[in-house]
């Protein structure tokens, strides 16, 4: 088992050493951590938790549309490593079901799912996730902030795939969403915490912004 671990470790770090979208290999690492620790106070099944956590992102339809449907990727690696069969579509299926897609989302189907989903959106709220969300926007030409555009609250899948707004609506229209879209006690009370930094940190810049500090 750590064998495989440590493989997917280095292909990941491989597959995304020159992204610069927030999709680095470090946000990879910290999902597999925090799904880690909450696989263990879940008692799901390890092996399919950190598997599913370190490919979550290889075929993800921003990143690697091509892909994305058949999860290409992922089943060459578990392939290539002798994964078997149903732990594979297993995984196949998580990594299907965990991304955020508007009012489209998902509840995934399996304890194992539900941890991967919750450490994949801890990370995207909080410190790390502000620093993430400017860095996107950043890669994806978004400006920072514009008064003038209104967040869009209700978006299907399609909508939010391909919808061009600002960083700031980002967080309205997705990131002060997740807290409530935690499916494990422990992501809920973390999700808290990050959520209250967010609103903090969203209130001070529309101070400066406004001039007001």
């Amino acid at each position: 088992m750590q064998n495989i671990i440590d493989n997917a470790l280095e292909y990941v770090k491989e597959v995304f050493e020159t992204d610069y979208s927030g999709h680095d290999y470090f946000h990879t690492f910290r999902v597999y951590k925090t799904a880690t620790n909450i696989a263990i106070k879940e008692k799901a099944n390890l092996e399919i938790v950190q598997l599913a956590a370190l490919l979550h992102d290889v075929d993800d339809v921003k990143l690697s549309p091509e892909t994305h449907t058949n999860k290409d990727k992922a089943r060459s690696f578990l392939r290539i490593n002798s994964v078997e069969e149903t732990t594979m579509e297993a995984i196949c299926q998580i990594i299907d079901e965990i991304s955020y897609k508007g009012k489209d989302s998902v509840i995934p189907k399996t304890l194992e799912g539900k941890c991967v989903q919750d450490a994949d959106r801890l990370d995207a709220i909080g410190a790390i996730g502000i620093a993430r969300a400017f860095a996107y926007g950043g890669n994806h030409n978004r400006v920072i902030h514009n008064p003038n555009i209104n967040p869009n609250l209700d978006m299907d899948a399609k909508e939010y795939r391909n919808h061009i707004s600002t960083t700031i609506n980002h967080f309205y229209e997705k990131l002060f969403k997740l807290k409530d879209l935690m499916n494990t006690d422990i992501a809920k009370i973390i999700a808290q915490d990050r959520e209250r930094y967010m609103k903090e940190y969203i209130s001070e810049f529309m101070d400066e912004w406004e001039g007001i500090r």
